[in-house]
Formats: C-alpha cells, structure tokens, sequence
C-alpha cells in the first residue's frame, strides 16, 4: 500500500486547515506556472492545502534519489528554474546529504525559498543559503508538544531510575529484579522543588518549563545568547518564575537538571571543561542535537559520578549509539524520537506549504531561520 493511502482501519486525523486554505478540485498543474520542487514522499494529510498550492504553482517531484543524482538533475535542469523547494517529512527527500556550498551552488537563480521539515537545521549551511538569496524555513513549531513531552519523560527517567528499574524488568532476571525493586528508592529522587536547567529558550524550551513546573513543580532557570524578558513574561503569566543565568557557567552550577534544548551551531556545547562545572549528581537530558555534547566527556562526568544520569534522545553520531551510554543503567537512550508523532508530520507537513503560500503571496514567511541575513544581503546588493 503507497504510504499515501492510509489503511481504511486507521484514517488520518482530522486536521484544521489553515485559514488561507481554499477547496479546489481538479487542479490545474500547468507548467506555465512558477514551479515549486516537491522532495522525497507524497503528502499524506493537508490534502485541501496542497490541491492550493498546485492551482498555484507547477509542482515537480524529485522524490529520492542520491547526492550525485540530484546534483547530475540540477545541472541538468531537470525541474527546470524553480521558485522554490517543498520537503514535508524528515526522513525522505533528504538522501542527498547536507545542503552545503557544493549542492545549494548548482540550484536556479530563480530560487528564493527552501520549506522543510523538522526543527534541527545542522544539515544545511543557512548561511551560504542566505548568500545565495535563498530562505530557509524549518518547521519548529509543528514538533514543540511532541519534544516537550519526550524532555519530560528523559526529566523523570533521570530523576527515578526508569533505565535501571527497565532494564532489570525486561532482562526476566529475577536477582537483577529484586536488587532493582530493593535498592532503587536509596537513589532515587521525586523531581519536584530541584531546579531545572534549560539551555535555549525557544518555543521547545519554553515549553519544557511550563510542563516542568506546572506537572511536577519544578523551579525554572535558563540560558540564551540574551536574556528573554517577553518569554520570562508568558511565563510568569502562567504562574512560572523563570531566573535568567547570564552565563553558562552560572546555570551549570546551579541546577539539578540541565536540559539541551538549543539550536547546533557547529561546535560542542558541553565537554570536560563544562562538565566540570556541573553540580555534583546534576543530571544532563538532550533533545536538541547529540553534536553538541562531547560524549567521551559525558562518560567520564557519569563514571565519575559528577552526573548521577542522563536522558538522551540525540546522539553525536546518529545512528550509531555509543554502547559505554546505551549500556548504562543510569542512561535512558531514544532513537531521536523526541519530535515523532502524527501531530507533528501533519503539521511539518502543512507548515512548510503555508511558508510556500506566504512568502509568494504576501512576501511572509512563519518560520525562516535565515531571512535576516537574506534581506542584509539583498540590501548590501541594492546599494551597489
């Protein structure tokens, strides 16, 4: 069955379409149109949105295919001068491999916007896009309830021993459950009253506070780039005091839980240097990208005991797990699942082709990561 067609026993949710969102039927798909590149899979849910997008554009599929493939398509003009690219899901239509300079290079001049999904953007230089003229949009907020909730379940795993009393369990050992079920409370913790942690105050981090502190009655603290007074704000509105640490430093320091909820900049957040820092049995919980965390120095911070545990969705060289993390008790591991559900592919789905809408038909975009240094660009270009 095409992963289009969803099983009669299982229909897709119902969705609320945006509120540009038209019914069209039958489409027309003339080439006469400015072209949009579609990347990997068919769409599976926003089906009125899309029926939008085609009576406005010319849509060419790429579906998938490899680096060299795609860059031989490129140079040869297959897809013709697109305006823009679509890719609604993460794990299709990226085969190709990091956009960098050698892949966004051979892309038409008339290109302006790349629509993507997900919320990390490590695999694509935003910058040279923005060199090139081109914005890139991901589609953060569509996965901010999904990662939020996996960074509560990795909070509560690091606090109660959910790996270690897991693992015994599930080894059917009954010595390995008895020294699970008879010593697990000496070490183990209720999460309410420590002080949260959380590095990179965006939409997810925000809402790992809110979850945090409303559900288990934790205290908040936080580091960014700057401090972020309107968030300190909607969060104060729901009863939430969130401390502003100016350094990192401070808040390593300081917390009982730090949690990694920031944007991959291309160098290692957290290493000996930084676990150093922690407070002695913090605990380290990653959603964010495993790169930002040097993993030989997160094991010798848990050998040492400098962390009592660690919750980690994201690893440093996914797919590959390192075994010294995925075979310790005090170590929860996911598969970078954080952001996985149904409500998150139909609204990475759906945003990325709002993203499209808007930036042809009104000049706006929802989400672009580097539309900033796009419009300094064409600035500079204008006054020359």
């Amino acid at each position: 069955m095409s992963l289009a067609t969803p099983k009669p026993e299982d229909p897709p949710p119902k969705t609320s379409p945006s509120p540009t969102t038209q019914h069209i039927t039958n489409p027309s798909n003339s080439p006469n149109k400015p072209t949009i590149l579609h990347l990997g899979d068919d769409i599976r849910w926003n089906h009125e949105l899309y029926a939008e997008l085609r009576s406005k554009f010319h849509i060419e599929r790429s579906y998938s295919m490899n680096r060299e493939e795609f860059k031989a398509a490129l140079e040869d003009k297959r897809w013709g001068d697109f305006v823009g690219m679509y890719r609604p899901f993460w794990n299709t239509g990226g085969e190709m491999g990091n956009w960098d300079e050698e892949l966004i290079s051979l892309l038409p001049k008339s290109c302006e916007i790349y629509a993507s999904a997900g919320a990390g953007f490590d695999w694509v230089d935003t910058k040279t896009m923005a060199d090139y003229g081109i914005i890139y949009c991901n589609s953060a907020p569509a996965c901010t309830e999904s990662v939020a909730d996996a960074a509560l379940v990795l909070i509560l795993s690091t606090f109660r021993g959910i790996p270690w009393s897991f693992l015994a369990a599930r080894s059917c050992s009954p010595s390995r459950f008895a020294d699970a079920n008879q010593n697990i409370a000496a070490v183990t913790h209720n999460p309410n009253g420590h002080l949260l942690g959380i590095i990179g105050l965006g939409k997810i981090g925000t809402r790992v506070a809110e979850k945090a502190a409303l559900a288990c009655e934790m205290q908040i603290a936080y580091h960014d780039l700057a401090r972020l007074p309107e968030r300190e704000d909607a969060l104060r509105k729901k009863g939430i005091e969130a401390l502003w640490c100016e350094t990192l430093e401070e808040l390593l320091r300081e917390a009982d839980v730090v949690v990694l909820a920031t944007p991959f900049s291309g160098q290692i957040l957290l290493g000996h240097r930084e676990f150093a820092q922690f407070k002695n049995g913090a605990r380290l919980v990653n959603v964010a990208r495993g790169k930002l965390v040097d993993e030989d120095a997160l094991v010798e911070a848990l050998e040492s005991g400098r962390l009592s545990a660690a919750g980690l969705d994201v690893h440093a060289n996914e797919p590959y797990v390192d075994p010294r993390l995925a075979k310790r008790e005090n170590v929860m591991v996911l598969s970078h699942t954080a952001g996985a559900s149904v409500e998150s592919h139909v609204g990475f789905e759906r945003l990325g082709m709002e993203n499209l809408l808007g930036w042809f038909g009104e000049g706006k975009v929802l989400t672009a990561v580097n539309l900033e240094e796009v419009r300094g660009r064409r600035e500079r270009r204008e006054r020359r």
